[in-house]
């Protein structure tokens, strides 16, 4: 009975010191999505935007908000400038939602209720869960030849506008796992929504900016493995515009030029809306011909005239017009453990890819043909990317090249806003910021070094570098 009582005072010892054990050893975690006094619950133009602009800017976010419907709509009014015959969601706002609109996929899927939108036969694919992330997909190879492109999820085939049109959806079986998007059909890959915030000053950064700040720290990235370079054409050193020359600096590749390209393909492979960038249907069908002639969306005088000059414009400018003007996240107020927190950022090496900040030129938005915008020109840009495409390895690899960018590379995702989101990395396949983490190595990462200096990290150490992540 002496031996049994002693050790159950020892393990109450034990228990007592478990509890009582510094917060320091304990293990790091996400704190997940922040609510901080800086958080705005509706989309804020830039700082400075001229009255010109602010009218843009409305004009712009009004449509972004719209939902499209196959026929039967009135483009002026909002209504519609006909949906499909293949799209992915009837609203840019429906993907671009958390925070706000203009942000990245939100918490509870808007394409559930979307596959069945006025009597629409569509089956959910398996890969958009209810509480996962939007997920476009695309196929690695069709008939045997490399593809890369995006493979609609839905068709208007059974809503009650589609009239006669009767096309099927794609295959994407087998299934895998609906949350994570792995273990499924190994030809389909995906991408979830990138945030627009601040996108703007993003496109007034110079070119030679970017490629002044590619060669920066050159001994430092070096010694850790980092290289990088544009999706561009300069002696391999960015991803290029094949059709100027000129860094591309938008979507998870760095694939699109400019705001207005970016919403373009948008608009046509999102939507299935045909536009003056991308002007031909992407399903010919003769029955799913919304209208009889193309493109679809196109700039257009009113019938009379008003006084809302913005009319004019097509939807693809105004798209590009409101993410051109968004404002940046505001990155919350700081705490001894997010200070402490941007110095170990720096410090593992993981500002040698996410650049803190930019510096824009002289920019001009709409609202004036000749004027530098005070709201867009040398402004900076606290975007936490170089902007460069990375190899990432086999682990996060898609097998997909667009334009300079190969099968395992991305762009460096700008982490500015990155307190809010819900979902992480290109696929959504991280739900919490320390699984992103550990997913940057793999055979082949250019961020191997990097996260080997993160694990060798002090838990506290780790605890404040995911602290002021969440800040941002």
């Amino acid at each position: 009975m002496f031996h049994l009582n002693r050790c159950t005072a020892l393990v109450g010892i034990l228990c007592v010191a478990l509890i009582q054990m510094p917060a320091a050893l304990a293990l790091p975690t996400d704190p997940g999505v922040r609510h901080a006094a800086t958080d705005n619950s509706t989309p804020q133009p830039l700082v400075g935007v001229g009255a010109d602009e602010m009218n843009f800017f409305l004009d712009g976010m009004a449509r972004f908000n719209f939902i499209e419907v196959v026929s039967g709509g009135n483009s002026q009014q909002g209504t519609g400038n006909g949906l499909g015959p293949r799209f992915n969601s009837n609203q840019c706002a429906s993907c671009h939602s958390q925070p706000n609109v203009g942000g990245s996929s939100p918490p509870e899927n808007p394409l559930i209720a979307v596959a069945s939108t006025d009597g629409a036969s569509n089956t959910v694919p398996w890969f958009n869960a209810p509480q996962g992330p939007v997920r476009e997909a695309r196929f690695v190879q069709t008939n045997g030849a490399a593809d890369g492109g995006v493979h609609n999820l839905f068709v208007v085939t059974g809503r009650t506008d589609a009239g006669a049109c009767n096309i099927t959806q794609p295959n994407f079986l087998p299934a895998g796992n609906p949350l994570t998007g792995q273990g499924g059909n190994k030809n389909v890959v995906f991408r979830i929504p990138t945030p627009t915030f601040g996108a703007g000053l993003i496109e007034a950064i110079p070119d030679s900016a970017i490629l002044a700040n590619a060669q920066a720290n050159a001994a430092a990235k070096s010694q850790i493995g980092v290289r990088g370079h544009a999706n561009a054409i300069l002696g391999g050193t960015v991803n290029m515009s094949a059709n100027d020359g000129t860094i591309t600096r938008f979507g998870w590749k760095a694939q699109n030029k400019s705001l207005l390209m970016f919403a373009g393909e948008a608009y046509n492979v999102e939507m299935g809306i045909s536009n003056q960038l991308f002007p031909q249907e992407r399903d010919e069908t003769a029955a799913c011909r919304t209208y009889p002639s193309t493109p679809e969306d196109t700039s257009n005088m009113p019938p009379t005239v008003i006084s809302n000059s913005m009319a004019v414009l097509s939807d693809i400018e105004a798209f590009a017009n409101f993410m051109r003007l968004l404002a940046p996240p505001v990155p919350a107020a700081s705490t001894a453990s997010t200070i402490s927190g941007r110095a170990v950022f720096a410090s593992a090496g993981c500002s040698l890819c996410h650049t803190p900040s930019f510096t824009t030129g002289q920019a001009i938005a709409s609202g004036s043909y000749n004027n530098p915008s005070g709201a867009l020109s040398n402004q900076p840009v606290n975007l936490f990317s170089d902007l460069l495409v990375h190899h990432m390895g086999q682990g996060l690899a898609d097998g997909i090249t667009q334009g300079a960018a190969g099968p395992d590379e991305f762009r460096t995702a700008p982490l500015w806003g990155v307190g809010q989101r819900v979902f992480f990395l290109h696929d959504g396949r991280a739900h919490d910021l320390l699984t992103a983490i550990q997913a940057h190595a793999s055979q082949g990462s250019e961020a191997n070094g990097v996260i080997q200096r993160f694990n060798n990290l002090s838990a506290q150490h780790q605890q404040d570098l995911l602290n002021f992540l969440r800040s941002l």
